[in-house]
């Protein structure tokens, strides 16, 4: 629902990178300014970060999956009931 999913645009031989798209664009722009505290503040974020832009060489691909990284986190805080460790 908050369109950090990557979606293929593709058709026949045509291959393109993958884009986000759909879903709530309030809540993807406020998952991404998250996704940029989390870069620095958390360790674990930081590192998937930094590994991420050196291997694609795209900084904001890196931050929008880190942004996903910290939407399915959150998601799984909330289904178990647990603190953020």
């Amino acid at each position: 629902l908050a369109g950090l999913a990557p979606f293929d645009h593709e058709s026949g031989k045509l291959k393109r990178r993958a884009k986000i798209s759909g879903g709530r664009a309030r809540v993807r722009r406020a998952l991404y300014m998250a996704a940029l505290g989390a870069i620095r503040a958390n360790d674990r974020f930081k590192a998937f970060y930094t590994a991420l832009a050196a291997r694609s060489g795209s900084k904001k691909l890196a931050i929008v999956a880190v942004a996903r990284k910290l939407l399915v986190t959150l998601n799984a805080i909330i289904r178990d009931k647990t603190a953020f460790a």
